[in-house]
């Protein structure tokens, strides 16, 4: 293989483990908010309790990590949007 070669497979592995990294970590759907035991870092938990208006589920977010652990965002948003990958 040439040098050439060498660089371009190394950018081509470089993007691919770029891309796997940056992907958003996958959502999941529980009936309660007592029902996330833990969450992490920018993963997205959809909570359908009845608290948000009609079409719309609570958000939960892990945004921030504290000493305590992740801290969470809770926001109503729409329900086209709450589909787990």
């Amino acid at each position: 293989m040439t040098r050439a070669g060498i660089v371009r497979a190394g950018l081509v592995l470089g993007t691919l483990a770029l891309v796997a990294a940056a992907s958003p970590a996958s959502a999941e759907i529980v009936s309660r908010e007592s029902d996330i035991t833990s969450i992490r870092l920018g993963q997205r938990i959809w909570v359908d309790d009845g608290s948000c208006k009609a079409g719309e589920i609570k958000q939960v977010t892990g945004t921030k990590l504290t000493p305590q652990g992740v801290s969470t965002v809770k926001q109503c948003v729409s329900r086209r949007g709450a589909r787990p990958n």
